[in-house]
């Protein structure tokens, strides 16, 4: 590297070739002319002494050397939208941004309520909501809060421990009227299961708590949360979901409640620097009483059938 200064800018643009594939996908999505992508690139490329991306058919693909760097351009996107949080608010009021992170059915099925009646009481909020199933780095200010399903383990951050979110097996009715209802966990395998892809860190703690899941043929598989869902609320098969969520459907029917009852260890985590800062703590107190309230309403079981 030569002793160029590049600013923020240049290593936006560089993001957003990665991201995008192409100059004029990435002014697209910058909001800025494809000349002014091209000369980021340009002052990117001669900084560094070496091409960056390599020109092809396919568009521009990243060579060994700007894969290297994408994780500090990520620290760096995430240390400028955490400033630019940090900036909407003041020390004295609960206004401005802030970024939570909850995997995607705890972010589309239960936080809307809680999020809604937040921003109802303090009507200067602004919240960024990002759904994944992947824990974003708190340490690094990818998000203020989160919703987590694994007990956090840095030292610099605050949790606060909301309890076992009671997770168990549902098929809808219509389901089991077609195709009759499991009497034992081992007639499951003649059914039409529906389950995860991979082994994310959750379902790496079902697999310990019930071993044969882990040879179980799945017959409908992904890992989003929301899509398998979504396949028992249509009929499409046995799967697993929260014990809460399937409350609110009277069609879907619980099985094996006394036999397959797992608890969704679940913990709201933000960094220790947030903790009295108005705009987080307020967050975090809202959607702290909100999950408990959502935990405390969830029965223990659901109706099974006869």
């Amino acid at each position: 590297m030569t002793k160029s200064v590049l600013g923020w800018d240049h290593y936006r643009t560089f993001l957003a070739l990665l991201q995008e594939g192409s100059q004029s996908a990435a002014a697209r999505a910058l909001g800025l002319t494809q000349p002014t992508v091209g000369r980021h690139l340009d002052a990117l490329e001669a900084a560094a002494g070496k091409p960056l991306f390599l020109r092809s058919y396919q568009g521009l693909l990243p060579t060994e050397t700007a894969l290297s760097m994408r994780s500090y351009a990520e620290a760096m996107a995430a240390s400028a939208a955490a400033l630019a949080r940090a900036a909407s608010g003041d020390s004295e009021t609960p206004e401005g941004t802030v970024r939570i992170s909850a995997s995607e059915v705890i972010g589309l099925e239960v936080l809307p309520p809680i999020l809604a009646r937040l921003q109802e009481e303090y009507p200067h909020l602004a919240i960024e909501l990002s759904l994944s199933d992947a824990v974003e780095d708190l340490l690094n200010q990818q998000a203020d809060i989160a919703v987590r399903m694994v007990e956090p383990t840095q030292g610099a951050l605050v949790s606060r421990r909301i309890g076992g979110i009671p997770v168990g097996v549902f098929a809808h009715r219509c389901y089991l009227e077609r195709h009759g209802t499991p009497k034992t966990i081992e007639e499951l395998s003649s059914h039409r299961l529906i389950g995860f892809d991979h082994q994310l860190a959750y379902v790496r703690d079902i697999v310990k708590k019930y071993p044969d899941f882990a040879n179980i043929r799945f017959d409908f598989r992904t890992d989003s949360n929301v899509a398998q869902l979504a396949m028992i609320r249509a009929g499409g098969g046995i799967g697993m979901c929260q014990v809460g969520l399937a409350d609110r459907d009277p069609d879907l029917v619980q099985l094996f409640a006394d036999q397959i009852n797992w608890p969704l260890m679940t913990f709201l985590v933000m960094h220790e620097n947030l903790r009295m800062v108005p705009r987080c703590r307020v967050a975090f107190d809202a959607l702290s009483e909100g999950l408990l309230d959502y935990l405390r309403a969830t029965p223990k079981s659901a109706p099974q059938t006869g």
